[in-house]
């Protein structure tokens, strides 16, 4: 008998351990909140954590009277910087008091009044990396701090996070949103390491796929504190290869905030914003609205190109030929209309003279195709906003270092 009940209860410890080994966590992110890639200003690029209450207002009041709103900028997203160094006795993140001397919950109101969302940071580390509260260990708490506050939007960071997998952090992350009922956009920020293309759509609307942007054409600039770097706007736009076909509507490679309006020279701000639309990026400012020329402003709202960006078939761009500098770079857009972009890496001014008769180009990710042989397209300039002919003749210009030309092909 006693043999015959050791063995009984061998087998439920056995069963019990069997029991715990086998439970798979599954993602289940709120579904639908993306479906053309997200719109809107981050604080980081500008301001780092030099944030504050009337900072929000401000970009909150331009963002509306500038038309920027009414072009699609509807996020505004504070970063790294926005809580206390500690969590208060119950474990909850502190809004600053210096920075929000009335509350988060009054700038978020204020933001929804506006008719715009709101967004917040946090991290998936014991720390930001800025060194505020990470929220390891206090995702299902922090996720019902986001929701009772009204948050549209939470950027998640990788920064300390040793002896933690991105792929399960994230996952856990997005479920205790889920659990907190709150519809929030879910931006993963693991900046590419863990290939986040192959394991995100369900899990997040969007993810970084490189380290963070820096205001310059092609360049890395090496940070002196730790062994990273930041990287130009082309040297993120190549730097992952074969990662096009895992994005789309609702599960966007992310190329990082804009640089337009920061240091670079406006032909440099044009072609990166037209690399960014070409890309299905999402198009967060990074810029100090308060101090926005007219022209950055002009690039920032170019409808033309925004339309590119947005274009609900949801497909990124790629690169379809190079020349001695001369790059050509095509999207396929919805209705049978294609956006090509011609940009000039170089330092020395070029002329295109583009037989279209000579070129098919074939999206093997997606299977689209325009052959210019069978087809004629109508030209449309999305820089000078008019008419650039067809493509039953060549397509020529002159075009000045570092520039871009972006055209809609129109069958």
């Amino acid at each position: 008998m006693k043999k015959i009940i050791l063995v009984f209860a061998l087998s439920v410890v056995s069963l019990g351990f069997g029991q715990g080994n086998t439970h798979t966590q599954v993602a289940g992110k709120f579904e639908g909140l993306a479906m053309t890639p997200p719109m809107g200003w981050n604080s980081w690029n500008t301001f780092g954590t030099s944030i504050d209450e009337k900072l929000v207002k401000e970009t909150a009041d331009i963002m509306v009277s500038s038309g920027m709103a009414a072009a699609g900028y509807n996020y505004i997203v504070l970063d790294d910087g926005w809580m206390t160094r500690e969590r208060d006795i119950n474990g909850d993140l502190i809004p600053d008091p210096v920075k929000f001397p009335n509350g988060m919950k009054a700038v978020i109101d204020y933001v929804h009044s506006k008719g715009l969302k709101f967004g917040l940071y946090n991290c998936a580390g014991t720390q930001t990396c800025a060194g505020y509260p990470g929220t390891r260990g206090y995702e299902y708490q922090d996720a019902r701090f986001y929701a009772k506050l009204g948050i549209d939007f939470l950027k998640y960071d990788w920064c300390n996070t040793q002896g933690i997998t991105a792929k399960e952090a994230y996952t856990t992350m997005s479920n205790a949103l889920k659990t907190a009922g709150k519809p929030i956009i879910f931006s993963l920020c693991e900046w590419g390491d863990n290939k986040p293309w192959e394991w995100g759509k369900p899990v997040g609307n969007l993810w970084r796929i490189s380290g963070d942007i820096y205001p310059c054409f092609d360049c890395e600039y090496k940070h002196e504190e730790g062994n990273w770097s930041s990287w130009g706007f082309m040297k993120i736009v190549e730097m992952r290869k074969d990662i096009r076909k895992y994005s789309g509507p609702d599960h966007w490679n992310d190329f990082d905030m804009m640089e337009v309006g920061n240091e670079m020279n406006d032909t440099e701000d044009k072609s990166h914003f037209s690399m960014w639309c070409m890309m299905a990026s999402p198009l967060v400012a990074g810029n100090d609205f308060r101090k926005m020329s007219k022209e950055t402003l002009a690039i920032l709202t170019n409808k033309e190109l925004i339309a590119v960006d947005q274009d609900k078939l949801g497909i990124q761009g790629f690169k379809y030929s190079a020349e001695d500098g001369l790059e050509v770079w095509v999207k396929p857009l919805s209705d049978g209309n294609w956006a090509v972009t011609f940009l000039n890496r170089s330092e020395v001014a070029k002329k295109i003279n583009f037989d279209w008769k000579k070129h098919t180009i074939k999206d093997a990710d997606f299977g689209y195709e325009a052959n210019f042989s069978t087809t004629i397209f109508k030209l449309k300039d999305l820089w000078k906003n008019k008419e650039a002919g067809n493509t039953k003749k060549n397509f020529t210009a002159d075009i000045a270092p570092h520039d871009v030309i972006a055209l809609r092909l129109i069958p």
